[in-house]
């Protein structure tokens, strides 16, 4: 059973190509600026570290891209220099969300037009919704937009966690192209991909860091790991290992992940979940010469001397200086 490769990829649904959407998909981070804009140059130095990672394609306007902070106008930049630096080497694909369907739409209409190749959507926030009405907003956004659409489930910004039933029969309904599930819930994802495992066309994706291995054995089609930022060949390496069945191997490259992950954990007292973990990436990719700086979008603080120190440390740790 350990030797077992990862399943080939199977054949298309009738109306959307998923096959493309596999493997290891960063959530790309946004690169600013000492005075706060949007650093275009540093952002086209991220994607080409994920390319040359070996990355299988790139999740902007996500939490790690800090997209609730950004601009309409700072998002489209994102998605433009983001889409002209990876040259149609990998899938791009684009979160659109807002409190509203209406809103949504608007704003997946828009990165449409831009040339995104896939949209990735949570659940309404800040509005008061049931399971119906989160189907139904899917829907609504599947019919109004032809791109294939991937539920974001992250009810830590959301507050509401996609039910399996209702993920099974939008994806039964050829609604959903996939899920990338950062519930931390995994039950629940083990859940799901049994749930989905009969639509040969669906893709599951896990957003945990430090369990992609488990989560290809249990039937992943892939991750998108904020971590893959700082470490795209790893997380890479961890993926080839699990296709080919070498299971001892992606256990070790995901262990090495585990303790590099710990670089989220080194801030001082009062610095917020999203600064630490984001600030973290951030200051990784500066040290190792990816980015200008660290800066982090407002209100949220950037990392300073002290936790880039430990930081520093963890990465020479894990062999990436």
């Amino acid at each position: 059973m350990t030797n077992a490769a990862i399943a080939p990829h199977p054949a298309p649904g009738p109306d959307t190509d998923t096959t493309r959407f596999r493997g290891i998909i960063p959530p790309v981070i946004t690169p600013r600026t000492e005075s706060g804009l949007i650093d275009r140059e540093s952002l086209q130095r991220v994607t080409a570290h994920l390319l040359d990672g070996g990355v299988d394609g790139l999740f902007i306007l996500g939490s790690s891209g800090e997209v609730p902070y950004l601009t309409q106008e700072e998002r489209d930049l994102v998605a433009t220099t983001v889409i002209e630096a990876s040259d149609g080497r990998v899938p791009v694909l684009a979160g659109a969300n807002e409190q509203t369907t209406a809103r949504v739409v608007t704003e997946a209409e828009r990165l449409a037009d831009l040339g995104i190749d896939a949209l990735v959507v949570t659940a309404p926030f800040y509005a008061l919704s049931n399971q119906a009405e989160v189907g139904q907003h899917f829907r609504t956004i599947r019919e109004r937009v032809e791109l294939p659409l991937f539920a974001y489930d992250v009810p830590v910004r959301t507050h509401v966690k996609l039910g399996v039933d209702v993920v099974r029969e939008l994806a039964e309904d050829g609604v959903l192209a996939g899920v990338k599930d950062s519930s931390g819930d995994d039950v629940s994802f083990r859940l799901l991909a049994l749930a989905t495992e009969h639509l040969t066309a669906f893709r599951v994706f896990t957003g945990h860091e430090v369990v992609v291995d488990g989560a290809l054995l249990g039937g992943a089609h892939g991750a998108v790991p904020g971590l893959a930022n700082v470490d795209p060949a790893g997380y890479s390496r961890l993926y080839a290992a699990a296709a080919e069945g070498d299971w001892p191997s992606a256990r070790r490259e995901q262990d090495r992940l585990a303790r590099l992950f710990g670089i989220v954990d080194v801030t001082e007292a009062g610095i917020s979940a999203g600064a630490a973990g984001l600030g973290a990436f951030k200051t990784a990719l500066q040290l190792l010469g990816v980015i200008a700086n660290n800066r982090m979008s407002e209100p949220m603080r950037s990392l300073g001397a002290a936790e880039t120190a430990r930081i520093r440390s963890l990465l020479e740790s894990s062999g990436l200086l």
